[in-house]
């Protein structure tokens, strides 16, 4: 039976996910990816004008998988403290859970390829779907209220995803152990770092 066009596409993107998260960007050449999902090197041109589009479009799919996730408990009208914790836990269970999104996203955000992307998010247009929209959007509310700092957005990102990112990472490595309530004061210490 042979494959359709979705699951070849599916199983190019699982691939260069696993790959990358191993090897890298640059250690992950596109013969690398293509022989993992079982198609030919000239498949991937098919569904991708190039490996940097494939790399847009894992991060893009990440992106989507995380925000439907928060978006499937979030409620704009419960309180700050609410949707922040609510915005953290989700995140950190999430990498936690799935360590090779993990990998790949932190090599991501601290790429080349991320840089653009970040500064879109942070500075950028508030019409556009980026998929922390969510988080800007609550930033800029907290300010408004006087309940979170009045600081640059890139810094309230950075006190939020920074540690986040740093916490998973050790929990993947196996440095510490996540029980729930740890998830809970982790994302705590974050809210009290950015909070008036």
């Amino acid at each position: 039976m042979q494959e359709s066009y979705c699951e070849k596409k599916e199983a190019i993107l699982a691939s260069a996910m696993e790959l990358i998260a191993e090897h890298g960007f640059h250690g992950t050449p596109t013969s690398m990816i293509a022989e993992k999902a079982g198609v030919g090197t000239g498949t991937i041109y098919r569904y991708f004008e190039s490996k940097d589009e494939l790399i847009y479009a894992l991060h893009k799919e990440l992106e989507r998988k995380i925000k439907k996730l928060i978006l499937d408990r979030y409620n704009p009208n419960d309180p700050l403290r609410v949707r922040f914790m609510l915005l953290g836990k989700v995140i950190l269970r999430y990498f936690i859970d799935n360590p090779n999104e993990f990998r790949f996203l932190e090599q991501f955000v601290y790429s080349p390829y991320g840089i653009a992307c970040r500064r879109e998010k942070i500075f950028g247009n508030n019409n556009q779907d980026n998929g922390n929209d969510i988080l800007k959007e609550l930033f800029n509310e907290g300010i408004a209220q006087q309940v979170i700092r009045e600081m640059p957005v890139a810094i309230l990102h950075s006190l939020f995803f920074g540690p986040i990112m740093s916490v998973a990472r050790d929990r993947i490595l196996g440095f510490i152990e996540l029980d729930e309530a740890m998830i809970t004061r982790t994302i705590e210490s974050c809210w009290n770092a950015v909070k008036l």
